[in-house]
Order: C-alpha cells, then sequence, then structure tokens
C-alpha cells in the first residue's frame, strides 16, 4: 500500500483534501435553493461518497509491497475473522459521520452554511481532540491543545450568537417590507407569503405553505442579496422552508452534527491504532485504507437506508417522496454525483495526510468564503451581525493555528 512518508506529500494532500471538503457542502447547498428534494440529493451523494473510498483502496490501497506488518487492501480484507474488533470501530465510525453529514445538509438551510460548518466544525474539535488526547496517551502537550479547545468552544458559541441576531435581522427586514409593499401596492399574494413566513410557530409542511401566485404577480428574478424580497423569493424556490422556523430548531441540528462528527474520529483513531488491545497478539492494525472501506461502507448503508426512509416520511416539512420520483429526479443528479466523489476524495485525503490533517480544520473558511461570496449571506445585515460574523471568524483561526501548534510539540505517550 502507500504510505505517506515526507511532510511534504502529507502538506500537499492536506491541501487537496482542505479546498475538496470546503467545497462539496456548496453543492449540496446549491441544489437545495434550487429547489431538488435533500433526500433525492443525499442519496446521490452517498452513491460516488463510497465509490470514491472504493476507488482508493483498490489504486492507493494495493500499491508497494504486501507484508504481514502493512498488508495491502485485499490482503486484509480477505482477514476479517481477525481484525473484526477494529471493523466494527470503522464502522461505528461510518454510522456517526453519517448522522453527521446528513443533518448539516438540513442545517446549512436554517443556520447558513457559514455558521453551520463553522459550529459543527468546533464542536467536533471540542468533543474529538479532547477524546483522541486520552486515546493517544497525552501525547499533545495539554498547555497548549486545550487553550485551542476553548477557542473552538468559543467559535462556536459566537456561531449561534450569530444565527441568533441574523434571525432576528430578517425578521425585521420582513416586516419593514410587509409594511412598505402592503402600503404602495397592495398585493395579497406577497403580503400572505411574507405574513406567513413572519409567524415563528407557523405551518411548516410545504403543502399547507404553498401559495398560488398568478403569472403576473410581482417578480423578484433579479433582486438584490440580503433583502426582503431575496429571502421570500428563496423560500418559494428552495426544498426546505425555513423562513418563521425557530431559532433553536436550526441551532439544535447543527448541534447535533457536530457531535456526531466528533465521534467519528476517535472511532476511526481505535480501528487503526487499537488503543484499547482488542485484536489478537500478532494481528497487524486495520491500514488506513481498509478502514476507510469500512468506514465509508457503514456511512453509506446508513445514508440510504435512513433517506429512503424520509422519502416517506420526511423531516421538518419537506414533502413526501418516494423511490420511483426519486429515480425519476435527473435535475442536478450529476451535481450531487460530483460532490460525492469530491467530499469520498478529500476524507480519503485527509485520513492519508495523517497528523498533517489537523489543518483540514480550516475547511470551514472555504465554506464561509463559498457561502458569502455566492448565496451573499449576510449582505445587508446589521452592524451587530457582522462583528459577530467576524469575531467567529476570529476565533475559528486563532483556535486553529493553536491547534496545529499542539500538534508540532509532542511528548512521549506516559
Amino acid at each position: 500500500m502507500y504510505l505517506v512518508k515526507d511532510i511534504s506529500g502529507a502538506i500537499g494532500l492536506m491541501v487537496v483534501a482542505l479546498v475538496l471538503l470546503g467545497t462539496w457542502p456548496v453543492v449540496l447547498a446549491v441544489l437545495e435553493r434550487r429547489g431538488r428534494q435533500p433526500q433525492h440529493t443525499f442519496l446521490d451523494f452517498s452513491v460516488t461518497n463510497f465509490l470514491a473510498a472504493v476507488l482508493i483502496a483498490l489504486t492507493f490501497g494495493q500499491i508497494g509491497p504486501d507484508t504481514p506488518a502493512t498488508p495491502n487492501f485485499l490482503t486484509q480484507l480477505t482477514h476479517f475473522q481477525n481484525n473484526w474488533p477494529s471493523v466494527l470501530f470503522a464502522t461505528a465510525g461510518g454510522v456517526t459521520l453519517s448522522l453527521g453529514t446528513l443533518a448539516t445538509q438540513y442545517g446549512w438551510a436554517f443556520v447558513g452554511l457559514s455558521v453551520t460548518e463553522v459550529m459543527a466544525s468546533s464542536l467536533k474539535v471540542v468533543i474529538g481532540t479532547t477524546l483522541n488526547y486520552f486515546l493517544d496517551g497525552r501525547i499533545n502537550k495539554a498547555e497548549i491543545l486545550f487553550p485551542g479547545v476553548g477557542c473552538f468552544l468559543i467559535a462556536a458559541i459566537l456561531g449561534s450568537l450569530v444565527h441568533s441576531s441574523n434571525a432576528a435581522d430578517n425578521q425585521e427586514k420582513l416586516a419593514k417590507s410587509l409594511a412598505n409593499y402592503s402600503k404602495n401596492t397592495r398585493n395579497s399574494t406577497y403580503e400572505d407569503l411574507t405574513e406567513q413566513f413572519l409567524e415563528k410557530e407557523g405551518p411548516k409542511d410545504l403543502e399547507e405553505a404553498k401559495v398560488d401566485a398568478p403569472e403576473d404577480t410581482h417578480k423578484l428574478e433579479n433582486v438584490e442579496a440580503g433583502t426582503a424580497e431575496f429571502l421570500v423569493h428563496l423560500e418559494e424556490k428552495r426544498s426546505i422552508k425555513v423562513l418563521g422556523s425557530h431559532t433553536l430548531l436550526g441551532l439544535g441540528i447543527v448541534v447535533f452534527a457536530g457531535v456526531f462528527y466528533a465521534l467519528f474520529t476517535p472511532a476511526f483513531n481505535l480501528a487503526t491504532n487499537d488503543q484499547w488491545h482488542t485484536l489478537p497478539a500478532g494481528v497487524p492494525h486495520l491500514v488506513v485504507y481498509t478502514a476507510f472501506f469500512y468506514f465509508s461502507l457503514a456511512c453509506f448503508a446508513v445514508s440510504v437506508g435512513l433517506n429512503v426512509w424520509f422519502l416517506y416520511r420526511p423531516m421538518v416539512g419537506v414533502p413526501r417522496s418516494t423511490v420511483a420520483a426519486y429515480l425519476r429526479d435527473g435535475e442536478g443528479r450529476w451535481l450531487a454525483l460530483l460532490a460525492g466523489l469530491v467530499c469520498g476524495l478529500g476524507n480519503a485525503f485527509t485520513f492519508m495526510a495523517g497528523q498533517a490533517a489537523d489543518s483540514v480544520q480550516a475547511l470551514p473558511l472555504v465554506s464561509t468564503f463559498w457561502g458569502v461570496v455566492l448565496f451573499g449571506e449576510y449582505r445587508r445585515s446589521s452592524r451587530r451581525t457582522y462583528t459577530l460574523l467576524a469575531s467567529m471568524l476570529l476565533m475559528f483561526a486563532v483556535a486553529m493555528v493553536v491547534l496545529m501548534a499542539s500538534s508540532n510539540h509532542r511528548r512521549p505517550p506516559l
């Protein structure tokens, strides 16, 4: 199998993984904002995400000599009876990652791409890094590591404040727009839509919220991002209806995602390093390619199972669908398939890069760039929201630097 032994190779993989993992969320968010149902998108995404793991395992996992200490992928795959405890840890990691990724797909809609990625990644580091610190024998210097973890926790708290502030801004925009628009035009369709979005506990079922607007109603195709008209227009098109929802709903989804994201790294760590000594004597640890294959297989199985269920039992007001409707829905399919491939390759390169992968925590900064530039997130928001957003990103950047510094100052295991 191919092993990354030099720091330049690890850094190269890390940079590629950073771009890939920071970009694929944008693709899924674009499809949701265009109206494609999240269940359809995630099913397509899951297929190529798993195929990426198979591709990596059959190529990089088969390169080089096949030794007893470092067996190739196919060799180790046939010895399940010897290493099944590590396989269980790898599959557990796949289950938790699948749940976390599924939750973020809804979090992007309710909380926004920027805040969702920062909050979820921060919680992932706070919980996952703490668990790995003890699993790895406390080799990172605690006096450097845990101040960084504290900065990530502050970034997550600031993210929740950004979301609350932005939600208040949106409510204010809609209230002012309703007053001005109804006074000047008396367009009942626009009034009905805006009043509905202003109701905090309004109906979340898409069929109940649908308004049959006539052809000659107010056109909003070219409205400026951040305006009330833009918010209403986006709400009409998107598949997950978010305006009028309670602030805590979005934050709860993101916290759920962050917690499950956090659990997958310790599980993968146990699968490849066997710190709990569950393998029989003489049995080699799972190589990264075998662990990643089982990890991705579990992620694929859970993702497909849950999203087929959500076709018939959808969440948060998303329309009900069927397997037949999914198979007929070809619009945007190639983008969802591409996103799955990009995510799978990004995860593989992260694990191959080893310790340099700590730097990949910077991926929310890439997603934030796309969210602000492409989606116009936080455009025309209040000064309070801008201040909180800048503080969140600054704290996240500081935390990331401290985390990488702790990886460069390691103590021998206790």
